[in-house]
């Protein structure tokens, strides 16, 4: 899945979700699929089911599975021209993050795993094998 530039731009709702400190925890995901939500930020544990190729074409994005507790998987887009690549990922690696969950038929995807370039909000992040990546 391509993403524009004004994908990553934080809205108001975006950025009063991330002000507050709305982490939730994984089931929110599989709600949020069973709902058809968009745009929540999420917060949630998993681990690396699959590594897909990078998404070469700007913004860049490496690409990955994650399953959660639950089973569910969902596509990790990280966009790499904002945050530093996780060149150790590998499958079957313990994996946190917080990004903004937007609803497809697969299950999902988790983007927005990086800091805000503008310095509105304080944006999504990645911990995985004891370094925080964003």
């Amino acid at each position: 899945q391509q993403f524009s530039s004004s994908t990553f731009e934080g809205t108001a709702r975006n950025e009063a979700a991330i002000a507050a400190g709305s982490a939730v925890q994984s089931d929110a995901v599989e709600t949020a699929f069973q709902n058809r939500q968009s745009g929540l930020f999420l917060e949630v544990d998993g681990t690396i089911a699959r590594v897909l190729s990078d998404d070469t074409k700007p913004p860049r994005h490496q690409r990955f599975i994650v399953e959660l507790d639950s089973g569910q998987t969902v596509l990790v887009a990280h966009n790499i021209d904002l945050a530093d690549r996780i060149d150790a990922i590998e499958v079957g690696g313990a994996i946190r993050l917080y990004g903004e969950y937007e609803w497809n038929d697969k299950g999902g995807v988790l983007h927005w795993t990086h800091h805000d370039p503008k310095g509105l909000i304080d944006g999504g992040w990645i911990d995985y094998d004891g370094v925080r990546y964003r």
